[in-house]
């Protein structure tokens, strides 16, 4: 994804965060926590247990600003744990509005629980429940919508309206009790919301969080709601957790809201769980400090142009322990003219391109540290540029805040799964194509366009062989059989560049 970020402007060449799964595993998730809205001057109450005992993570010398500057060998820092990240207790992306198909329920897993996520056209919005039908425990995604706007699990029938509760059961005799009023009979609903084109859910279903989107909410982007902005957004399953020219970049401050990055092109700010992004400009200078409205600290004010503007925004969903989901977009408002006029899919091209460059080097990557450990990942990795300062950073944050790793709860115990062959680990018709609504027309489309081509190449080959001589003019003929050679040349370019862009595309370093 360092790739993804250096070739959507070239002139900003950042590195990502890493975002990997350690291995502890904890217990019930804590809930309550408020929402984060303002990086500068908003700060989350984490309600938790204070735990002593210590921590060990890796300060370059050169990635944090000079006064935090450690030794390069013995760079080791003893902190307490006193404010818990709680990973239940906070909004999570799912998936972009644009792949959504209000037609059908999608399936969909977020920090190890399976969702499925419809279209209410009675309420007129998205909603996502539990992932199983309380009846035989069969998967709701699987089903369909009604004629009368009802989630139907086609397993045996039942059907469930927008709040869970369930409106018919066809095995339940007309004159009998209504046994469909019954608690058991409901789905479990996960508060839900729709902001920046994206659709959000809160995972717990708790009734005391039925409201809690009036007093908590996602963190707002409003440049992706900004007309003036290119907002072309790319969705895909990854295959692992993680998430140059020298840098000058340092960390100005971390807590359990994040950090916040200084660099000379403007501000990154990492907003967790799962939000990363920046802002920059085009020939901007360096950011300026201002004095806050409480007078009591300064706050980062970035020096950016009010005529050109660029973001990189990566939203990194845990999915499972070694799986993950990246949402990416880099709205601006400038060069808008091309985005507007070629469709998603033709951007989509070089940016999975650019993902699957990085995945398997990522991949081996995340299981290397699974064996070194999330406390002593430094001993294994040098990091001693200021290029590095995001990642140090981002493993400060998640073994002080964070509990060294996603808080998968019961559902997995941590260990990563084994690895795939190379078909697997590099397809993008399942971790892509197949779910976002441009992709999957244009590889429909382009499927038809082959057949086509085959067909005419088939069909100009019959006429001259059908055609009696004196019929058709040596120049037909002619004309004819270059026709069908085109064709079936045309056909086979169009097969290979199908599968290369649509199902699986292997990425040989060596030859690149």
């Amino acid at each position: 994804m360092e790739a993804l970020k250096a070739s959507s402007f070239p002139s900003f060449r950042h590195p990502l965060i890493s975002t990997r799964n350690p291995r502890t595993v904890f217990d019930r998730p804590i809930l309550h926590i408020p929402s984060t809205q303002e990086i500068t001057t908003s700060h989350l109450i984490i309600h938790s247990k204070k735990a002593n005992f210590k921590i060990f993570t890796a300060i370059s010398p050169t990635a944090l600003s000079t006064e935090e500057s450690l030794s390069s060998d013995q760079q080791v820092q003893s902190e307490k744990i006193e404010e818990k990240f709680d990973w239940y207790a906070h909004w999570y992306p799912v998936v972009p509005l644009c792949d959504l198909d209000k037609r059908r329920p999608h399936a969909k897993k977020v920090i190890g629980i399976d969702i499925v996520i419809w279209w209410d056209r009675n309420d007129n919005e998205w909603k996502v429940f539990d992932d199983s039908c309380p009846h035989r425990l069969a998967p709701l995604s699987e089903g369909r919508i009604d004629q009368w706007g009802r989630l139907q699990c086609v397993y045996h029938g039942w059907c469930f309206g927008g709040s869970g509760d369930c409106k018919f059961i066809p095995q339940a005799p007309r004159d009998g009790p209504p046994i469909h009023t019954s608690k058991k009979a409901c789905v479990a609903v996960y508060p839900s919301c729709v902001q920046n084109g994206i659709l959000w859910f809160w995972p717990n279903t708790d009734p005391q969080y039925k409201n809690i989107y009036s007093e908590q909410k996602p963190h707002y982007i409003p440049e992706l709601d900004d007309p003036s902005f290119t907002n072309t957004m790319i969705c895909r399953d990854i295959p692992y957790g993680e998430g140059g020219r020298p840098l000058e970049i340092s960390i100005k401050r971390l807590d359990q809201n994040g950090f916040t990055a200084k660099q000379i092109a403007g501000e990154n700010f990492f907003i967790p769980p799962c939000l990363y992004y920046g802002y920059f400009s085009p020939g901007a200078g360096p950011s300026k400090n201002k004095t806050s409205s409480a007078g009591t600290k300064d706050e980062v004010i970035p020096t950016v142009p009010p005529q050109k503007k660029a973001l990189l925004i990566f939203y990194c969903i845990p999915v499972s322990p070694g799986n993950s989901r990246l949402i990416f977009a880099s709205p601006r408002n400038f060069a808008v003219l091309i985005e507007r006029i070629f469709p998603r899919w033709i951007f989509h091209i070089g940016q999975n391109l650019i993902l699957d460059s990085d995945l398997y080097l990522l991949h081996v990557e995340e299981r290397k540290l699974m064996d070194v450990g999330s406390i002593n990942w430094h001993k294994s990795c040098y990091v001693p540029t200021k290029a590095d300062a995001l990642v140090v950073s981002f493993r400060r944050w998640l073994n002080k805040y964070g509990g060294t790793r996603v808080d998968w709860g019961t559902k997995f115990s941590g260990l990563l799964p084994p690895t795939p062959p190379r078909e697997q680990l590099f397809d993008r018709y399942w971790t892509h194509t197949v779910n976002c609504s441009s992709c999957s027309v244009a590889h429909k489309s382009l499927n038809v366009f082959e057949t086509a081509l085959q067909v005419m190449s088939i069909s100009c080959i019959g006429i001259v062989a059908a055609a009696k001589q004196g019929m058709v003019s040596v120049a037909a003929r002619y004309g004819l059989v270059c026709m069908a050679i085109i064709c079936f040349l045309a056909s086979k370019w169009l097969s290979q560049f199908i599968y290369k862009t649509f199902r699986y595309h292997d990425y040989d370093h060596a030859f690149r």
